[in-house]
């Protein structure tokens, strides 16, 4: 399962909001909602992530085997 906690921490540090990411960078609230529940979201949407945020993926995301 890919998470996004990584992603939280990143804005909290770098002090911007999902507001500002659904006003600056075209990221709907609706991608907003599916980041925080961990759900799919499209590589274009990774890709504004990264540009806004001004870092790599692996700083925003993550990896975790599904316990099977």
């Amino acid at each position: 399962m890919i998470v996004f906690n990584k992603l939280w921490s990143v804005m909290e540090e770098k002090k911007i909001s999902t507001y500002w990411l659904r006003e600056h960078c075209q990221i709907d609230s609706k991608t907003v909602r599916r980041l925080k529940a961990n759900e799919n979201i499209e590589t274009k949407t990774l890709n504004k992530l990264c540009a806004a945020l001004n870092c790599r993926l692996e700083d925003i995301a993550e990896y975790i085997a599904d316990d099977e």
